[in-house]
């Protein structure tokens, strides 16, 4: 069986040979929870590319055990990297969106209030909102057995996805009517890769304008038309599929 992921923040001191302390929540979740004992193989990951193997040198109390140390695994860092810029669903959809772009690949999601978007992020509804979308990728990255988690970044608007766009070594948005199909787009070997998933009413034509100027053109998925929340899923994992990162 696969070794459970926990996170520790900081595993720059973490080498072959030594002991690292897991307490906290995922301490806790780690021993009340999982059961762990003395022996059982563990992974420690920091989210940001570094990871520890190890296994369980004892348990201390309710929510702390020791972890001896066997190698130390460093993760570069993705080439091409993919942004997937994602309009706010209904609902529970965000996060399921984010859990399976985490599950798949993707390195980035931007949390976008479009013009058609129903839902919408203000005051403390919005910042719990965001909340949920990190502890989303956090966990969803752990599950992954991901070393790097992916950044959600702060909401932008329409406005400030634009500088994003225009650095990006290629942005698309994902429309239905798009003339180009993403399977045959030219993608680059490094830099960004931004991808667009509008809300369930559709990028409206001045977004569609405004994108346009920054770069990013339209671009069609496929024959059906997926929901918002699953959009992005199937365009990360065809561009991971196609740069060669699931190669």
């Amino acid at each position: 069986m696969t070794a459970p992921v926990f996170v520790v923040d900081d595993l720059t001191g973490a080498a072959p040979g030594a002991t690292v302390r897991l307490d906290g929540p995922e301490g806790r979740h780690a021993v009340a929870v999982k059961r762990l004992e003395p022996g059982e193989a563990v992974t420690l990951a920091d989210g940001r590319g570094r990871g520890a193997d190890g296994t369980v040198a004892a348990v201390h109390g309710k929510d702390a055990l020791d972890v001896l140390v066997a190698a130390v695994r460093e993760e570069a860092a993705p080439a091409p990297r993919i942004t997937v810029v994602q309009a706010l669903p209904k609902g529970d959809r965000g996060e399921l969106a984010v859990e399976t772009m985490t599950e798949v690949g993707i390195d980035a999601v931007v949390p976008w209030a479009a013009s058609r978007c129903i839902t919408q992020w203000k005051g403390e509804r919005g910042t719990k909102a965001l909340a949920k979308w990190r502890a989303t990728a956090r966990e969803a990255g752990k599950q992954a057995r991901r070393l790097r988690f992916p950044e959600v970044h702060d909401l932008m608007t329409t406005r400030q996805l634009l500088p994003l766009l225009s650095a990006a070594s290629f942005a698309a948005v994902l429309h239905e009517d798009g003339s180009l199909p993403l399977a045959t787009a030219e993608l680059p070997a490094s830099g960004e890769i931004v991808l667009i998933v509008g809300p369930e009413g559709g990028v409206s034509p001045d977004e569609i304008a405004a994108f346009a100027e920054a770069g990013a053109k339209p671009f069609r998925l496929g024959p059906s038309v997926l929901r918002t929340s699953t959009a992005g899923v199937a365009a990360g994992a065809l561009l991971l599929g196609r740069t060669g990162r699931w190669g």
